[in-house]
């Protein structure tokens, strides 16, 4: 069904007359299509996770904790979906599914008996109505960096319609908002007039409008782990001091995204032992800081960072990951297809300050030149280079290699004994979107291991 009105908004409707009745058009869609599946929402607990960064872990560790304690979930972010126990990979290339399809997937968590549904809210999903018809009971809200600006006409734009998540929860009576404390960008989500409100903060934030926090102090950051403790008091009736936490996730930003899924936790009433056992077996999604391992004498990990704000978490984690006299080699591209454009040069910055040799490639190029984008991440390098002094050792060294197998090649074979290899944009993904809509079949993770294997 989707796939037709597609077909007919592409092709058939002339553009200023599809502009002009968009809202109605995506409003429709929204409606019939949980109509058609019997508003399935209704029949569970959803718990939307918005943000820029760690929506995908956020709602990943979210689903752990309440399957493991014992209420069926359901869930559906950029990398995969699941019910209960079954897991599957997202082949769609969409952090949130078309009206259709997303309700036709609520409609089988309610037939297998979910209590919950996580859901993986993107900006791109509020704009196009794929929200409406969805009964939020939960708005999570992980933190706010530019990102798809030029698709929303500017920051605030982009910013108000993560908002829009959280205002539909306020309708509800007994809804929940769970907000990042430590974000410069908290104040906005807590307008909506929520019924409870429970912050996270590694910062001991306060703020007026909220009384229940959960406080996360002495961070424990290692190669392999992460500890933390925390304090929380919820409602004045439930209170825990000094509770540690330890989880085989790495980096101070998983740190915030399992405190947004213990909030969530905490809200549902699930008992902090239950909590700390699930966080204690964690897994992260497929391309989420995954660490390979073939037996060499370095380091190489796989994550999705896209952006110049999750591409610097990173760098800063894995350089701690690295002895004084390694060097930490990256690979990164950056999104084609007119988009974005604006961050190419600023995660070129990025890589220029904090790696040692820079292997720029491939990612989604869409219907644009690749090497064009190669290019606008290069101009980021060369600036920082000439500009700033770099947090690496020494200049950094600047490759350019439009194969992205090609290049992933030449990152591992450059790697001695303690470096640290870092592979970033594509993630868990499993296709490559190139010129004239065409997907290519892409696994990272598969094509590392081949290479190292050899």
């Amino acid at each position: 069904m989707e796939k037709i009105l597609r077909f007919f908004e592409k092709y058939i409707i002339p553009k200023f007359l599809y502009r002009l009745g968009q809202p109605i058009y995506h409003f429709s869609l929204a409606f019939f299509s949980a109509l058609i599946y019997g508003f399935p929402s209704r029949k569970m607990k959803v718990i939307g996770v918005t943000g820029t960064k760690g929506k995908t872990t956020t709602c990943n560790l979210i689903a752990q904790i309440l399957n493991s304690s014992g209420h069926k979930t359901g869930m559906a972010t950029t990398v995969n979906f699941r019910i209960g126990d079954k897991e599957w990979k997202n082949e769609s290339k969409q952090t949130m599914l078309g009206r259709f399809q997303l309700q036709k997937l609520l409609r089988q968590m309610v037939k297998e008996k979910c209590e919950y549904a996580v859901v993986e809210t993107s900006s791109e999903g509020i704009l196009q109505y794929r929200h409406r018809f969805i009964d939020y009971d939960v708005a999570v809200f992980t933190n706010l960096s530019p990102e798809h600006i030029e698709r929303h006409g500017g920051f605030e734009n982009y910013r108000s319609a993560k908002v829009r998540l959280f205002e539909k929860v306020s309708q509800k009576k007994d809804g929940v908002g769970i907000y990042n404390l430590d974000d410069e960008n908290v104040e906005y989500f807590l307008k909506p007039l929520i019924t409870r409100k429970i912050g996270f903060t590694t910062l001991s934030r306060q703020m007026p409008t909220i009384s229940n926090i959960v406080n996360i102090k002495n961070i424990k950051l290692y190669s392999d782990k992460t500890e933390f403790e925390i304090t929380f008091q919820l409602l004045s009736q439930l209170k825990c001091n000094n509770i540690e936490i330890e989880m085989p996730l790495i980096g101070k930003f998983n740190v915030y995204n399992a405190a947004g899924a213990i909030a969530v936790a905490l809200s549902q009433n699930i008992p902090i032992g239950k909590i700390k056992e699930a966080l204690a077996q964690a897994k992260s999604p497929a391309g989420r800081m995954e660490i390979i391992d073939k037996r060499q004498n370095f380091t190489v990990i796989v994550d999705y960072a896209h952006e110049p704000a999750s591409l610097e978490a990173v760098y800063i984690t894995v350089k701690k990951l690295k002895v004084e006299s390694s060097k930490l080699i990256c690979l990164l591209g950056a999104q084609g297809g007119g988009r974005d454009k604006w961050k190419r040069p600023k995660m070129g910055e990025i890589a220029g300050q904090y790696c040692d040799e820079i292997i720029l490639t491939n990612e989604d190029p869409y219907d644009e030149q690749p090497e064009a984008i190669i290019n606008d991440i290069a101009s980021g390098c060369l600036q920082i280079q000439n500009s700033k002094p770099c947090l690496s050792a020494n200049r950094s060294k600047i490759l350019k290699i439009v194969d992205r197998k090609e290049a992933i090649k030449k990152a591992l074979s450059l790697a001695k004994k303690g470096d640290v290899v870092i592979l970033t944009g594509k993630g868990g993904e499993s296709s490559m979107c190139v010129e004239g809509g065409k997907k290519i079949s892409w696994d990272e993770k598969k094509i590392v291991e081949e290479i190292l294997e050899k």
